[in-house]
């Protein structure tokens, strides 16, 4: 069974940071694209960051110049850096990898406040 642990959350004031990590374990398949996904109370998850196996990437319009998403293949891990934290961000931070052929897995959600 594949595996995501997910770590870097946390509660914070308006415009501090927090950088969120995520380890895929037991994936003996190549794994394609990763990302993070957040859910406020009582709103549907949306996407927030996607990253392709080749390094491309992608946002959400609210988090375009505040948040980078990155990767390291070698400790199949996937980051978020936060930047410029609003109280809006608050939420529960869900990390995903599509591992092919297998499918798609989700970690079990870390969370952030941002709150004054």
């Amino acid at each position: 069974q594949v595996q995501l642990v997910e770590s870097g959350g946390g509660l914070v004031q308006p415009g501090e940071s927090l950088r969120l990590s995520c380890v895929v374990s037991r994936s003996i398949f190549s794994i394609d694209t990763m990302g993070w996904y957040r859910q406020a109370p009582e709103k549907e998850r949306e996407l927030v960051a996607n990253i392709y196996s080749g390094g491309g990437r992608n946002y959400a319009d609210s988090v375009k110049g505040r948040f980078t998403i990155s990767r390291d293949n070698a400790a199949n891990t996937v980051y978020l850096q936060m930047n410029s934290l609003k109280p809006e961000d608050t939420g529960v931070y869900y990390c995903n990898a599509l591992v092919r052929p297998v499918g798609s897995y989700w970690g079990q959600g870390t969370q952030v406040t941002v709150s004054s």
